[in-house]
């Protein structure tokens, strides 16, 4: 399979993976929601965001998987593999039962250090033991994911997510149909990832039929794996400050019910990171494989064609979300939750400049030189954390949303761009015009299509929100098709072929 055809099925997938996620996770949040109650809602949210602090100790393990997985595919390395791989899972697993023995602790304080209310404080610790034992479980389980996208088989992960999503999904749906509450709901949605990363560890065996063995288990590559995890572990540390505290400053210092109205415009701009996340995730073992080549010229056409890719995806989503942000809260949840539009544009516009970059933050994985990345994000996640609690007694939800944006704003102006640049020798102003200009200019079309109808028929649904959106996604759509015909190299050689076309059909 050539390399164009590969990333083309591979970005196919994800973004049908993410097409699955966000729907399901779009139209089964206000179900949720409305079913639970705002409380509950903000209790389970609660549960996931602290227990979510276990992805730190991944330690770096995962991204070491892919980076080194694919270098060693790419020199034909198979003994370090082999090692690579029971070294690893031999960690994940200590790392496994260690999260074991903390959640067992941890579940009998969780009611005792967030504001929880009355009626919910007997389902906190049994909330918070099933969900942290089940992705204490998953860490094992977990390195198949990480060698499937070393592999470079997205495809396989996406297909294995789009299943479990959707039979996540309807056992919830099912669970509050036939009254079972915030436990059962919390049960479904830890164990199903459990499912599905079994299932993925299976096919890792099918594909590369590794051996098992603590004879594989070997300390030099225990020390290569945590020599490149440890920048890793300080960005994964730096992501939970950044993008993860949010509920629990929230939960410690306001309330429950308050995460929900916060988690509502917050929600939706992950939504939009995660659409270019998916896309931009190929590009970790790509970069890698031509770094491990020598290939610089390979790595700069990705940095420009790459983030031009995220910029295309991001810039219409934060379009669309500016001008009809209202409306797409009131239709998805009720009109109750509308004032979360403030909190969704103070995030949405710094987000959309970190996002619009993707691609870079994946190829200095790729590269192995992402440890000044590491320093700056971590700086910036301590930045957020500290601004956050300083402006929520002020401001309340919206301080700390003003928290988290200004640092991220300021990585994603003064810091990516130029240390991309430099790393790989790209004019600043290159990379600028080559990688937004022309998908910012196609926005503005689509905004005002947008607004005008917004103003004409401001949407309270789900129909009359579709209704407007159709004029400014066609002008989009449009815009995208002028910017193909006009700049792609395969349009090119489409021109010339309809040119020689019509000069032997004149003949």
């Amino acid at each position: 399979m050539s390399l164009k055809i590969q990333a083309l099925k591979n970005v196919a997938s994800s973004w049908a993976g993410l097409a699955t996620s966000v729907a399901v996770g779009f139209f089964l949040s206000p179900f949720i929601l409305h079913r639970l109650g705002d409380d509950a809602f903000g209790l389970w949210i609660l549960v996931f965001s602290v227990t979510g602090y276990y992805g730190l100790f991944d330690f770096g393990i995962r991204s070491s998987l892919v980076r080194y997985v694919a270098k060693f595919k790419a020199t034909g390395e198979v003994d370090e593999l082999s090692r690579l791989f029971n070294t690893s899972l031999l960690s994940y697993g200590c790392v496994g039962l260690f999260l074991l023995a903390l959640t067992t602790m941890g579940s009998l304080y969780v009611d005792r250090i967030f504001h929880i209310p009355a009626g919910l404080r007997a389902d906190a610790p049994i909330l918070f033991l099933i969900v942290g034992s089940a992705l204490a479980l998953g860490f094992p389980l977990g390195i198949a994911g990480g060698i499937l996208e070393g592999l470079q088989r997205f495809y396989v992960i996406n297909a294995t997510q789009i299943v479990f999503t959707l039979v996540r999904a309807v056992l919830i749906v099912l669970a509050l149909w036939h009254g079972l509450g915030l436990k059962t709901v919390t049960l479904i949605t830890a164990a199903l990832p459990l499912f599905a990363s079994a299932v993925n560890f299976v096919l890792v065996r099918h594909i590369l039929h590794l051996p098992y063995g603590l004879r594989y288990v070997n300390r030099a590559t225990f020390r290569q794996v945590a020599d490149y995890g440890s920048v890793t572990f300080m960005i994964i540390l730096a992501a939970r400050l950044r993008f993860k505290t949010d509920a629990v400053i929230i939960g410690s210092f306001l309330s429950a019910s308050a995460i929900t109205y916060f988690s509502i415009g917050a929600r939706l701009v992950d939504y939009a990171g995660e659409v270019v996340s998916g896309l931009a995730q190929i590009f970790t073992p790509m970069s890698s494989h031509f770094h491990a080549a020598g290939d610089e010229s390979r790595l700069r056409q990705i940095l420009l064609a790459g983030n031009r890719a995220c910029a295309l995806t991001m810039f219409p989503i934060c379009t669309v979300l500016i001008v009809v942000g209202k409306s797409v809260i009131e239709a998805w949840v009720g009109a109750r939750y509308v004032s979360s539009y403030q909190v969704l544009l103070i995030l949405l516009l710094p987000s959309t400049l970190y996002y619009a970059q993707a691609t870079s933050t994946r190829i200095l994985f790729g590269m192995s030189r992402h440890r000044t990345l590491a320093i700056v994000v971590l700086a910036e996640g301590i930045a957020n954390v500290i601004l956050s609690i300083i402006l929520i007694r002020p401001l309340g939800i919206v301080g700390d949303a003003i928290g988290t944006a200004i640092p991220l704003a300021c990585t994603a102006l003064f810091f990516l761009p130029r240390h991309l640049c430099r790393q790989l020798g790209v004019p600043l102003r290159t990379f600028l015009r080559e990688s937004f200009l022309l998908p910012a200019v196609i926005c503005f079309p689509m905004a005002g299509a947008m607004a005008l109808m917004q103003h004409l028929f401001y949407a309270h649904g789900f129909r009359q929100l579709v209704l407007n959106l159709l004029p400014g996604l066609g002008v989009y759509s449009v815009g995208l098709l002028w910017l193909f015909l006009a700049h792609e190299p395969s349009a090119a050689r489409l021109r010339g072929l309809a040119s020689d076309y019509r000069q032997q059909a004149g003949r």
